[in-house]
């Protein structure tokens, strides 16, 4: 009975351990003034910096101190951002001037803007090829530029509009294709498309995530699921719930846990990685609504949202039938999620 006894402890010390590593709650609210709309987040774990979209502008925050440092200003409508840290250099892709805009990471000084195609949305640096890809959604393409130079090395045609890339760094990148509720994989060097996959069931993916390890993607779908793909052959070896209006996922390759940003119901689905073909939902972490863009930093394990306040909605037009609410000025934020200790 004694011998039962010490085993039940120690198993119930266990499975509190394991509960306590994946449960997140917010712990800081970093606001900024304006009353812009917002995009993609990015956070450089390595140089301790969080890229934030914002309008025109790219605010720059300490990940150690949480605290804003700086901002890029004057441009148009970012979307993302990404950086080489090896070369010194930030990209940002400006979808209302159709370009990408570089910049030095130590002085954040604007140094070149790069044409691409319409719209220029997701966009990544791929650390095998030295070559920035910026994803244009409404021509429906990539313009690959060097990283180093700023020069345009092509573009490759995609077939749909592209939303979140990921690279595995080893020669292939991925870019979910909305309209068509696909997964294609692309070839850096040859910047060929070399594979194209359906993700049925699933409706408009938006975020991706890689976990290279097990070479599994993770795709979020505005029919409130998440899709888990094998990386090499395109097949869904897993299917899961998340909340509404899902707009970004990530991946933390240490703590094996996958994230969904559901922005319509403000939540953050936070799923189990039990095998590479075995997941579960481990928690659901209320954020706030309208928290639809998220960034994990690798070092400290923290997400960041951002989100903001609405006001009502304007009366329909003939023109604008379905008009959308105005932010409420000064009420942008970014929230910071932590794993609890």
């Amino acid at each position: 009975m004694r011998t039962c006894q010490i085993a039940l402890f120690f198993c119930t010390i266990g499975l509190s351990v394991a509960v306590n590593a994946q449960s997140y709650k917010v712990t800081n609210r970093i606001a900024f003034p304006g009353d812009s709309g917002w995009d993609y987040l990015y956070a450089d774990s390595a140089s301790r910096q969080l890229y934030i979209s914002h309008g025109g502008d790219v605010e720059v925050v300490d990940l150690d101190s949480q605290k804003p440092i700086t901002k890029i200003t004057n441009l148009n409508r970012i979307h993302g951002i990404t950086v080489a840290d090896d070369l010194n250099r930030g990209f940002i892709s400006d979808g209302a001037d159709n370009v990408v805009v570089i910049f030095d990471l130590k002085s954040h000084a604007v140094l070149k803007k790069v044409k691409t195609g319409t719209n220029p949305d997701g966009i990544l640096f791929d650390p095998a090829t030295k070559r920035v890809f910026a994803f244009n959604g409404r021509s429906q393409n990539v313009t690959v530029i060097d990283g180093a130079t700023g020069d345009v090395v092509g573009t490759t045609d995609l077939g749909g509009k592209p939303e979140f890339p990921v690279t595995n760094e080893k020669g292939k990148i991925y870019v979910n294709i909305e309209d068509k509720n696909e997964i294609v994989e692309i070839n850096p060097s040859t910047l060929k498309v070399q594979n194209r996959w359906s993700l049925a069931p699933c409706e408009e993916p938006s975020g991706l995530a890689l976990d290279t390890a097990n070479g599994r993607l993770f795709s979020v779908c505005s029919n409130q699921m998440m899709m888990v793909v094998d990386a090499e052959s395109g097949k869904i070896v897993a299917t899961l719930p998340i909340g509404k209006g899902p707009d970004a996922t990530g991946f933390d390759a240490d703590r094996k846990l996958a994230f969904s940003s559901n922005g319509r119901d403000g939540t953050l689905t936070v799923i189990k990685q039990e095998s590479a073909d075995k997941y579960s939902i481990a928690a659901t972490i209320p954020t706030e609504m309208s928290a639809r863009t998220m960034a994990l930093d690798a070092k400290t394990h923290n997400i960041y949202l951002s989100a903001a306040q609405f006001g009502p909605p304007p009366a329909p037009t003939a023109d604008n039938p379905r008009p959308r609410p105005k932010i409420v000025a000064d009420s942008f934020h970014v929230l910071v999620v932590s794993p609890n200790p």
